[in-house]
């Protein structure tokens, strides 16, 4: 299996929308429904996620554990070009309530 870093790398040319696109779409069973959204601040990113009903349970996994990950994720690459973001997962337009 190839490491992850050998496989995608995040590079100037390329968007945290990619980079979200990319893990999720890795993820779920429904690839070709994955929806992302950027919504640009002056400091703030916000990306929203929708994916198939049947897989946001995948994306937020056992005790929200896989959600956190890919946050978690998303804040380092973030906070290394001096921004912030917040992922939203959306189900019908609206965000999806996560318990965790």
């Amino acid at each position: 299996m190839e490491n992850f870093c050998q496989i995608y790398t995040l590079k100037k040319d390329r968007t945290m929308k990619e980079f979200v696109a990319y893990i999720v779409k890795n993820l779920v069973d429904h690839p070709d429904k994955v929806k992302i959204n950027e919504i640009g601040g002056t400091q703030t990113l916000i990306i929203e996620l929708s994916v198939e009903k049947s897989d946001i349970g995948k994306i937020i996994g056992k005790k929200g554990k896989t959600i956190n990950a890919i946050r978690t994720l998303l804040m380092s690459v973030a906070s290394r070009n001096g921004i912030r973001v917040n992922l939203e997962i959306l189900e019908d337009g609206n965000p999806v309530k996560q318990e965790g």
